[in-house]
């Protein structure tokens, strides 16, 4: 074996035998094994590319069948590809191997069997009996994977086992079959006669290299020419490879880009994707919204968890796409509240004030019209509040960087919604001073004086309109002496509830 010296077999190197383990150590090839090669999808192969390889597997079996050897186990996982894309045969003489070491013999798996002649499989040995007209068929049965790039019979809806038992039991003949389109004609006659049923049928190898040889009669197929075409090809491939690499990765770039600039104001998004620090800001004067869903925690106590989802999914995009014309940005949501801020952290003069009143009078008239899914009777009541003064703006985090807002005025504006009513705007009277200051013809209602958490009381105002708003707005609900508003919400879940029943009952008795 040592002996054997050829540019298309894989040299034997020795043996290892060690802790019960005996292998044979060979040259070690780059690209793997053919199979490995035909298999991967990134590497295109021309009909050139195929037949170069085809060629160098059949002067490495004509080497092989010239000094009086057979394969016995050909197949492409056999075959092995350097890195000059020159294909090298390996494993062979495994079969006197195991016999000089009396190894037992193993039974193989049947789809390592797909390359074995029907004759040898007849014999119920299919390990130990070797001849040239056998490799002749694994060849051919190679040759197919080559041509279409698969695995063997794979265009036939069978087993492997399947396939062998009608490999060892014709008729039907049972072969791949093999569209013109993938390879000359001339190709394909070639491979059908060395598949033949009657071993003595097969042509030698000597024979296969000269008929291959008049397929490409005209084109050059000495080894450095075909690797040259091979090394071109595969520089052609790599270059569209990395093309198609390149656009993928600005394709994610811009998706990782426009996800970032949806989460961090955009401005804030361009300075961390250059790898800037963003330093806190103070802003001397912002406008905040808040808003929390009315008796949303007996909404979810008698909803299902995919319901509560979809509640929120729905009611966000509605908001979402109302901010979107207002000169706002949505600093977050946590659970069923919703926090807008206006004149951070781009500063917009004095009209921060008329951004957020302008965006929550839309908010409140879109809401007034506004459905669950799955309880389409029970209104959606939000509750608003707004305030306008100071605050600190920076980026916290950095594995999932947030911006966020920090300051009394922070404090002061969700005071405002957790103190206000449904269907109602909370206004703080610095809101108000600004806005009317504006001349743009809002109109509030005195709500007197609140008590607000954590700040005493204040003098506070309902927003109910401005001049040229013309949408309508929900009606506040009635609420009686002591009454809280999450106990009205009760009610009307008990009703939807009830009339659900009474309609199921109906739809049983017809």
């Amino acid at each position: 074996m040592k002996d054997l010296r050829h540019e298309n077999i894989n040299p034997f190197l020795g043996f290892f035998h060690d802790c019960d383990v005996f292998a044979m150590v060979t040259e070690f090839c780059s690209r793997g094994s053919l199979q490995d090669l035909l298999l991967n999808e990134e590497v295109k192969l021309d009909w050139m590319f195929k037949s170069s390889l085809l060629l160098d597997l059949i002067k490495g079996m004509k080497y092989l069948h010239n000094r009086g050897m057979c394969h016995s186990r050909l197949k492409s996982g056999n075959c092995v590809v350097d890195g000059r894309f020159v294909l090298k045969i390996t494993d062979y003489c495994y079969n006197e191997l195991l016999e000089a070491q009396r190894f037992p013999h193993q039974e193989r798996p049947a789809e390592e069997l797909l390359w074995t002649a029907p004759e040898v499989l007849r014999s119920g040995q299919p390990g130990l009996h070797a001849s040239r007209h056998a490799d002749v068929y694994s060849f051919a049965v190679i040759m197919q994977e080559v041509v279409i790039r698969g695995l063997p019979f794979c265009m036939l809806d069978l087993s492997a086992s399947e396939i062998l038992e009608r490999l060892i039991k014709p008729p039907p003949l049972c072969r791949p079959v093999v569209c013109p389109d993938y390879a000359p004609m001339d190709c394909i006659q070639l491979m059908k006669l060395c598949w033949s049923e009657q071993p003595d049928r097969r042509p030698a190898f000597d024979e296969i290299f000269n008929q291959f040889k008049n397929i490409h009669k005209g084109r050059k197929t000495n080894i450095i020419d075909s690797m040259l075409r091979m090394l071109e090809q595969y520089s052609s491939n790599l270059e569209e490879l990395i093309r198609e690499r390149t656009e993928e990765l600005e394709i994610e770039k811009q998706k990782t880009e426009t996800l970032l600039s949806q989460l961090l104001p955009p401005s804030v998004a361009k300075a961390l994707t250059v790898g800037c620090t963003v330093e806190p800001e103070h802003f001397d004067c912002v406008s905040l919204y808040f808003s929390d869903v009315v008796g949303f925690t007996t909404i979810s106590a008698n909803s299902e968890p995919i319901e509560v989802v979809d509640l929120l999914n729905d009611l966000y995009t509605l908001f979402d796409a109302i901010i979107g014309n207002h000169d706002v940005y949505k600093v977050e949501t946590i659970g069923d509240a919703y926090m807008v801020a206006s004149g951070v952290p781009v500063l917009n003069g004095d009209r921060h004030a008329s951004e957020i009143a302008n965006m929550a009078l839309d908010i409140l008239s879109a809401v007034g019209t506004f459905k669950m899914r799955h309880m389409p009777d029970v209104p959606v009541r939000i509750r608003i509040g707004l305030h306008t003064g100071p605050c600190v703006a920076g980026v916290v985090g950095l594995s999932m960087p947030r911006y966020c807002l920090f300051g009394d005025t922070v404090t002061t504006a969700s005071r405002m919604e957790s103190s206000g009513m449904p269907y109602r705007i909370h206004v703080h009277e610095s809101t108000v001073k600004i806005l009317l200051d504006l001349h743009l013809g809002y109109k509030f209602q005195l709500r007197g004086r609140a008590q607000v958490k954590g700040k005493g009381t204040e003098e506070t105002y309902w927003l109910v309109g401005r001049d040229g708003f013309d949408k309508p707005l929900p009606v506040p609900p009635e609420l009686k002496p002591g009454q809280l508003a999450h106990v009205l919400q009760k009610e009307e879940i008990a009703q939807h509830k009830k009339r659900k029943a009474q309609l199921q009952l109906a739809k049983q008795k017809n």
